[in-house]
């Protein structure tokens, strides 16, 4: 986005790791950051509150979580709904869900001895790398020797489908059908915004 790769606007970071690398490149970019910690909150309902108050402040309109390690709160979730995005690193529903997160995900693929994985870029419900799923390309791992040669593959796969599905997604060529996203062949004229 910031190359101008795709259609949309980078408004703000939200992290919630003191710590989040991204912090420095997106401040590097000059982009807004914003941290909030849930612990730092009394209730899931202030903690909710702070994120839609973020969200609604930077005039949002699609959310696109990278590494963001907790579930969304279900009214934020209700508020963006078809409008919160996530990147997998693997081919869901496999190796997804709670527990399935960063080497874990590419261990248990390695294990398993597929002969593919790849990312998954779906949209958020409340469950862990549940709802639908708007993306995914596969990548030979057969010849791996190891979980870090499957990360590396797939995370190469990454950088590549995430931008392409925000893109999509802020033009409007998805169209939500229960638990399917239907891509459609002409974007909608009236769909964008920032992420």
């Amino acid at each position: 986005a910031v190359r101008g790769e795709i259609p949309v606007d980078v408004a703000v970071m939200v992290h919630n790791n003191a710590r989040a690398g991204a912090k420095k490149k997106a401040r590097l970019r000059g982009i807004a950051t914003e941290w909030v910690p849930r612990k730092s909150f009394s209730s899931e309902e202030a903690y909710s509150q702070r994120l839609l108050d973020i969200l609604a402040d930077y005039e949002i309109d699609i959310v696109a979580l990278a590494g963001f390690m907790q579930l969304i709160p279900p009214e934020v979730i209700r508020r963006y709904e078809h409008r919160i995005t996530n990147i997998h690193p693997a081919l869901l529903p496999f190796f997804g869900g709670r527990g399935f997160y960063g080497m874990k995900v590419h261990e248990a693929v390695f294990a398993s001895g597929m002969k593919v994985s790849g990312p998954t870029v779906h949209l958020v419900d409340e469950e862990y790398d549940h709802g639908p799923i708007l993306m995914q390309r596969a990548v030979a791992i057969d010849d791996c020797k190891n979980p870090e040669e499957i990360a590396a593959r797939v995370l190469a796969e990454e950088h590549k489908l995430y931008p392409l599905a925000l893109g999509r997604l802020a033009q409007g060529s998805f169209r939500i059908e229960g638990r399917r996203a239907v891509t459609l062949e002409t974007p909608s004229a009236t769909a964008g915004g920032g992420a």
